[in-house]
C-alpha cells in the first residue's frame, strides 16, 4: 500500500495519507498567533477543514482528534468552539492534554486522524 505524503517541508508533512486513513500534523493557529484560546482553536479548525478537504475527506470522518493546551484553566473556552465543530453524534475519539507549546505564541494545537 502506498504512501502519499502533501505539504512535505524539511521537518515534517503536513498531510501523510495510508490507505483511506489521513494523519493531519498537529495544527497551530498560525493565522491568530497570540489570540485567545477560541481564535486560535477557530483558525486550527478552519485549517483542519481545508487539508480534509484537499483530500476529500471531512469532519464528519475524523476518527481521532488529539488536543494539547497550554492552560488546562482554559479548557472550556476551546471546547466551545470545539463542539460548535464537531457534528453532533460523529464525534471522533479524543483526548486533551495540558502542554508547554513549542512557541509561546500559541495555546492550542490539535492534531487529527480520519477516514478519506
Amino acid at each position: 500500500m502506498s504512501i502519499e505524503r502533501r505539504h512535505v517541508g524539511d521537518r515534517m508533512s503536513q498531510i501523510v495519507i495510508h490507505g483511506d486513513t489521513v494523519y493531519l500534523a498537529g495544527q497551530v493557529a498560525s493565522g491568530a498567533p497570540g489570540g485567545t484560546m477560541a481564535e486560535q482553536t477557530r483558525d486550527i479548525l478552519e485549517r483542519i477543514d481545508g487539508y480534509l478537504a484537499e483530500v476529500g475527506s471531512n469532519k464528519r470522518k475524523v476518527l481521532r482528534a488529539t488536543i494539547w493546551i497550554t492552560d488546562m484553566a482554559r479548557f472550556n473556552e476551546m471546547n466551545e468552539v470545539w463542539d460548535a465543530w464537531v457534528v453532533e453524534g460523529e464525534t471522533p475519539a479524543r483526548a486533551c492534554v495540558e502542554s508547554q507549546l513549542a512557541s509561546p505564541d500559541f495555546c492550542v494545537e490539535i492534531s487529527i486522524i480520519a477516514a478519506r
